[in-house]
């Protein structure tokens, strides 16, 4: 009976990675990418890279990414890297599914209000439910995660915080205006990310990490 509950529920947090991956992965190319939207976390560090030092954004994604997921073993354990490797792989396929199977086209950039709420609204739910499965689609994530646990701010308040820093300085070679709509994007989708995380779970006091270490050792 255990076997079956934990099958259960492993089966429907699978399902979960899986919309919020596919949901991710629609949303960063058929809005974000056909409306000129631009990028911050780790895909916005490594765009800088290119820019600033010629490196190439692969290399950089995977340097940023390493040492992240490294420190994650030990903080969130095995099973969720595990997790968060499969949901990497599910979202860059549906990414290149998107890109390069896909007829859909979403032409909005005479209205990029509506691109930076749809973006926002989509990613922010799409991060959320990967969240809320047990796993992160990158490293920029698992920071986020980890950053939120130790300081007790809240998670869509990391995301926003990290990818705005990021945007502003990207400023140095992107267009104002787009780079000002991907910020407001950035905002809309870290208060959803929070909302969703948030979602049904009872309301509790929130202790950061390192406080809850001082407390057991007391």
């Amino acid at each position: 009976m255990r076997k079956l509950v934990k099958s259960q529920f492993d089966s429907s947090q699978f399902v979960m990675m899986l919309f919020g991956c596919f949901l991710l992965a629609f949303t960063y190319y058929h809005i974000n990418f056909q409306n000129g939207l631009s990028e911050g976390s780790f895909v916005g560090i490594a765009l800088l890279g290119k820019y600033l030092f010629d490196l190439p954004p692969a290399l950089t994604m995977l340097v940023l990414d390493i040492p992240i997921f490294i420190l994650a073993v030990f903080l969130k354990g095995r099973k969720f890297i595990v997790n968060s490797l499969l949901a990497s792989l599910l979202f860059t396929m549906f990414y290149e599914l998107c890109e390069t199977f896909s007829p859909f086209t979403l032409n909005l950039q005479h209205n990029l209000p509506l691109v930076a709420l749809l973006s926002g609204l989509l990613s922010g739910i799409g991060v959320g439910v990967v969240l809320r499965s047990g796993s992160a689609t990158g490293g920029d994530e698992i920071m986020a995660l980890i950053i939120s646990q130790w300081s007790g701010i809240k998670i869509g308040s990391v995301f926003m915080l990290m990818d705005a820093l990021v945007l502003t300085i990207s400023l140095i070679y992107l267009p104002f205006a787009q780079t000002m709509y991907t910020i407001m994007a950035v905002i809309i989708s870290g208060q959803v990310i929070t909302w969703v995380v948030n979602f049904g779970v009872p309301k509790q006091r929130h202790i950061p990490y390192h406080m809850k270490k001082k407390t057991a050792r007391a």
